[in-house]
């Protein structure tokens, strides 16, 4: 069976158009909701959606991510229950999902078994932000077999030789961190991200996306003219935070998905 993944990737580009990738904090804030924003926002236009699973010490993200999981923690939220909601949202629809996990979360439940109960729910692909491919040994094998998509991620500072090694090994997408630093940060330097992607695109077929610092429909249309995909997760979380008692939280942030999905599509240029 086709990856969902790589199919919609195949499909955006044979349409010489860009992915938006969003990202929301499962459980943020409640499970329920977690399933009403996923339908929202496909409905507004984007192509992908990337589930955080939430943990006590997220090295990576900012303090709205962080707010975000723990809120999601309090609420009893769990891996295991999140693999629950993406089976229950596999009855309602069949854009691409991927998990966004701190490894210890996997490791907990055994790297086998997270593969084959994540695959089995109907997860696409699997971003672990503290696993470096060096140190991927336990999740390759079973994630390859379960067919989920191993998405890596690379930075500016990456050395030539790391960014071939990532960009061969990555699949389903490579994510292109605009920043170094933690999420939520802004999005400055154009110039470098554009010079970073055509690298990486040397040494790989595999879609490239961007993600931190992109918190504007402006911020999407100029990285959709560089990159396969555009990920936006911290100005979407920041308003279900701020927005959390609003009976209509999930249409807002469906406006504001739509409004970047239409951004990209004004400014979008063809991929080399």
């Amino acid at each position: 069976m086709t990856n969902r993944l790589d199919a919609t990737f195949e499909r955006l580009k044979a349409k010489g158009q860009k992915a938006l990738v969003t990202y929301i904090m499962a459980g943020d804030p409640s499970l329920q909701e977690t399933e009403t924003l996923v339908l929202e926002l496909e409905k507004a236009g984007a192509d992908v959606v990337e589930l955080g699973v939430p943990f006590s010490d997220p090295i990576a993200d900012g303090p709205v991510i962080q707010a975000a999981a723990e809120r999601a923690l309090r609420g009893g939220t769990s891996l295991r229950k999140i693999l629950g909601t993406v089976a229950s949202l596999r009855r309602r629809t069949q854009i691409p999902l991927v998990l966004m996990a701190y490894y210890n979360t996997i490791h907990a439940m055994g790297e086998a078994a997270f593969c084959r109960q994540a695959a089995e729910a109907g997860v696409d692909g699997l971003i672990v932000p503290d696993m470096p491919p060096e140190e991927a040994g336990p999740l390759d094998a079973p994630a390859a077999a379960s067919g989920l998509r191993l998405i890596y991620l690379l930075a500016p500072t990456s050395t030539p030789a790391r960014r071939t090694m990532v960009a061969r090994r990555s699949r389903g997408f490579v994510y292109y961190v605009s920043l170094t630093g933690i999420t939520g940060a802004k999005l400055t330097d154009l110039g470098e991200v554009r010079l970073n992607v055509e690298k990486i695109r040397r040494a790989t077929d595999v879609p490239v996306a961007v993600g931190f610092g992109i918190a504007t429909p402006q911020d999407a249309a100029q990285v959709a003219g560089i990159a396969d995909g555009v990920i936006v997760g911290s100005a979407i979380v920041r308003q279900i935070g701020e927005h959390q008692q609003d009976p209509r939280l999930a249409e807002r942030i469906g406006q504001f998905a739509r409004s970047l999905k239409s951004a990209m599509a004004g400014s979008a240029a063809p991929s080399a």
